[in-house]
């Protein structure tokens, strides 16, 4: 299984990108797809998530600003980001988890630079 990220690149504060990720391969139905970026203390914050009934849960930082969708014929999920800021430079990484599997796959990862 593979996921691809694309969408990335530099935009100015208050611009907007669209992120994709598209998983290829032999992958079973999947329940919770997201979005992630690095943190202190080499994790992971959490950016969006949204489960395959179609709820999301957004990080503080981004809420009202970012939305998160998905398209379950594609193994697909989108990050829709808007009134971008600088503090949201990053390596956006998207992550799939299939039904009745607690592993997480992950795409290589999506640049995003926002000058101010």
């Amino acid at each position: 299984v593979q996921l691809q990220a694309s969408g990335g690149g530099l935009v100015q504060a208050g611009g907007s990108l669209r992120l994709s990720c598209v998983a290829s391969g032999s992958i079973s139905k999947i329940n919770t797809m997201g979005w992630y970026r690095p943190a202190p203390g080499n994790r992971r914050e959490l950016v969006a998530t949204i489960t395959s009934g179609g709820s999301t849960n957004y990080a503080d930082s981004v809420k009202a600003r970012f939305t998160i969708s998905r398209d379950n014929a594609k193994n697909a999920v989108y990050l829709q980001m808007n009134s971008l800021k600088p503090e949201d430079t990053a390596v956006y990484y998207c992550s799939m988890s299939p039904f009745g599997s607690a592993y997480w796959y992950w795409g290589q990862g999506t640049l995003v630079t926002v000058s101010s």
